[in-house]
């Protein structure tokens, strides 16, 4: 087995999302990747999906000198936790650091939000963070100090009701884990990057962000992935239980 530490990222299946530039920023500074995807929602997105995209994702992985490894998994399944824990240490060996870039989000206020589509946002924002939180912290035989969780979250709430909803579920599990892994030495953050361009943004909208933000630009999917490195690496560990805003200044 390598000795090079083995991280799980979730969500990663755009080349500009997020998660795809988290999963390339810690593969060059040394750790395996496995990544999960689930390509029907991006098929269902205006965004589209590229079933070439994850392979050209790992290639960029392994040319880093590490390894590899893909799961497709529709974590709206209860089992889908437990599935990629098994997939991945048959594949790379036991994780060390789990960063959740995943999110299930379609537009909808107070009104026109129907509970199919609050229950589903639930089921993965929400429940599948505890289930793959909980799930890592069954199954961590790192040293003391040396856990990683980090989750990407979102303060957008009003007009996108129950993503914002179940994102903030979804911090209050992460943030949990911290005192409740705390024997196990496993620090766990929550990062908001605010709005970051990964190819969602009209024209008109990326100038309203800029205009709101003290640096003159939109966040980059590159800007939340510097952060993460550092959150997991041996310097960051003394940051734990936090909710970082990483957004640049946004006003």
């Amino acid at each position: 087995m390598t000795q090079r530490p083995i991280v799980l990222v979730t969500g990663a299946s755009r080349n500009i999302g997020i998660g795809s530039s988290i999963a390339k920023e810690l593969a060059q500074s040394g750790w395996d990747v496995a990544l999960t995807y689930w390509q029907p929602y991006d098929v269902s997105m205006p965004w589209g999906s590229n079933p070439k995209e994850v392979q050209l994702l790992r290639n960029k992985v392994e040319s880093f000198g590490v390894r590899s490894t893909a799961i497709e998994v529709d974590l709206s399944l209860v089992d889908s936790a437990e599935q990629i824990f098994n997939a991945i240490e048959r594949d790379l060996g036991t994780v060390s650091a789990l960063v959740m870039s995943h999110c299930h989000s379609v537009d909808s206020d107070i009104l026109s939000t129907s509970v199919e589509s609050f229950d589903l946002h639930f089921a993965i924002n929400a429940r599948a963070t505890w289930l793959l939180v909980r799930e890592f912290g069954k199954r961590f035989q790192g040293e003391f100090g040396t856990g990683r969780i980090v989750a990407i979250t979102s303060d957008h709430t009003a007009g996108n009701l129950p993503y914002g909803a179940s994102k903030g579920a979804m911090d209050r599990i992460v943030l949990a884990s911290a005192q409740e892994f705390r024997a196990l030495g496993i620090a766990a953050n929550v990062i908001n990057p605010g709005a970051t361009d990964t190819g969602w943004m009209s024209t008109d909208l990326k100038t309203e962000m800029q205009s709101r933000t003290l640096l003159n630009r939109v966040g980059m999917p590159q800007d939340c992935a510097n952060l993460v490195k550092f959150l997991c690496s041996k310097e960051g560990g003394w940051i734990n239980g936090q909710l970082l805003y990483s957004n640049g200044g946004f006003q």
